[in-house]
């Protein structure tokens, strides 16, 4: 179908004007992007009137579907009544307060204390500083160092890309931040060759005390990691392993930073993805679903004793952000997250993500498909050119590519890029809209790779 002249002139103008995050820039020079004009549920529609199944939720942030008019209403209703008003110099407002107490509850543990950014990379810079605070405040301050994974998401701010795992965001930048320490992923499929799931994590576990020997606890501030791996290829954890890295952390006096950015409010699951494995962090970032991505907002909960000793001496707290607790933002939040509740998201996530894994398992029974993955609506399926050796795909075949625009010629949206097509919906989605993902990408895998 030919695209009509609205959507040919925003494609001249994007070309004209635009610099897009993570892209190609040339290709879409060249292609142009899909316009998205409207959302309802788990549903998008380009600027054609042609309909998708958003089966990325935006960038794994619309946890609660398009076109909510509750979160449209709460934005209005706090614009109208005090737009902005910012939480520097002891100032408040009642939706940052009343988002705090929420937020204090729905945590595990005693993560109590909060403050507030604009999104997630912003969330684990101010992590990692809090981190490093706190060590100073205890006199030592030597303790800077952070471990992370190699495979890890932590954003593109300089910080948080010191601490995210993935080469190719790295590339061009000029040097990394100092400081930080990268580990194997736990990524048994490729990384634990011929080990069993015990013998998996207690190479990974070694491997981290190690570590530690040879820096030296006494110079580590924080391991930080995500509960499951995000944009790095969804990589679960064995069930065990983040209980054997947190008894670690806890005996070398290490801070656990879990960021729960991708994994918070229901993702996996659970209402936090920490509560999959029984795990408890000393600091946690949030941002995407907190707000189902209908307005920016992120930030970082501490625990009552890291706050206690940030609260200990006559002193400025000189960290923020202009837009930290934004009112506005956060009486979406706090919206968003009754929804969240009333509607049992998380459960739905499990039973519906649980459902997807099992119907998507299917496909290891092509030759192509090596791996697939997920913990809740979190899923992944990576495929490769041989099974036996699970040797990659040659780059210049532009598999990836070729998948992406394969599933959206097939009317879904998920990220396929390398070797692999993840899957993230709106935590809404159905069984019967489970099927229709699966068999898109059944269709678009054949078109592609048979």
């Amino acid at each position: 179908m030919a695209s009509s002249a609205l959507t040919q002139d925003l494609i001249r103008k994007d070309q004209a004007y635009m610099l897009h995050p993570v892209s190609n820039l040339r290709q879409l020079q060249e292609l142009g992007p899909l316009v998205m004009a409207r959302g309802e549920g788990v549903y998008l529609w380009d600027t054609d009137g042609k309909r998708y199944i958003d089966a990325f939720a935006g960038l794994w942030n619309v946890n609660v579907g398009h076109g909510r008019r509750e979160l449209a209403e709460a934005m209005r209703v706090q614009a109208e009544e005090l737009a902005f008003c910012p939480t520097f110099f002891g100032l408040a407002t009642p939706p940052v307060i009343e988002l705090s107490a929420r937020l204090a509850d729905l945590f595990p543990g005693d993560l109590n204390h909060f403050n507030f950014t604009s999104g997630g990379a912003e969330a684990n810079e101010t992590a990692i500083k809090i981190a490093r605070y706190y060590w100073h405040l205890r006199g030592k301050p030597d303790k800077i160092k952070i471990l992370s994974r190699m495979m890890a998401y932590h954003g593109i701010a300089m910080g948080a890309l010191a601490a995210t795992g993935i080469p190719a965001y790295w590339q061009g930048f000029g040097p990394r931040t100092p400081g930080f320490v990268h580990l194997t992923a736990p990524y048994q499929y490729r990384n634990g060759e011929g080990m069993s799931e015990d013998e998996f994590v207690d190479s990974l576990v070694r491997e981290l005390e190690e570590t530690i020997a040879r820096e030296g606890a006494d110079t580590i501030a924080a391991f930080i990691g995500e509960p499951v791996q995000g944009a790095g290829g969804v990589v679960v954890p064995p069930q065990n392993y983040w209980a054997r890295v947190a008894e670690v952390l806890r005996q070398h006096d290490i801070l656990l930073i879990l960021d729960e950015v991708i994994t918070g409010f229901g993702r996996t699951g659970t209402m936090f993805g920490m509560q999959q494995y029984g795990v408890q962090a000393d600091i946690a970032s949030f941002a995407k679903g907190v707000t189902s991505g209908y307005i920016p907002l992120g930030g970082v909960g501490v625990s009552d004793a890291i706050f206690d000793v940030m609260a200990e001496p006559d002193q400025m707290f000189m960290h923020g952000f202009t837009y930290a607790g934004h009112p506005v933002a956060c009486a979406v939040a706090l919206r968003n997250l009754r929804i969240v509740e009333d509607e049992n998201l998380p459960a739905n996530a499990a039973e519906v993500g649980g459902y997807m894994l099992r119907e998507l398992s299917r496909l290891l029974e092509r030759p192509y498909v090596g791996n697939v993955r997920g913990k809740g609506l979190m899923l992944l399926v990576e495929v490769v050119a041989d099974k036996a050796s699970k040797a990659k795909f040659d780059p210049k075949l532009n598999v990836g590519g070729r998948l992406q625009a394969a599933t959206r010629e097939r009317g879904i949206i998920v990220r396929a890029g390398g070797d692999t097509i993840a899957i993230a919906p709106p935590l809404i989605l159905t069984r019967e809209q489970a099927d229709e993902v699966v068999g898109v990408i059944g269709d678009a895998l054949s078109a592609v790779l048979d």
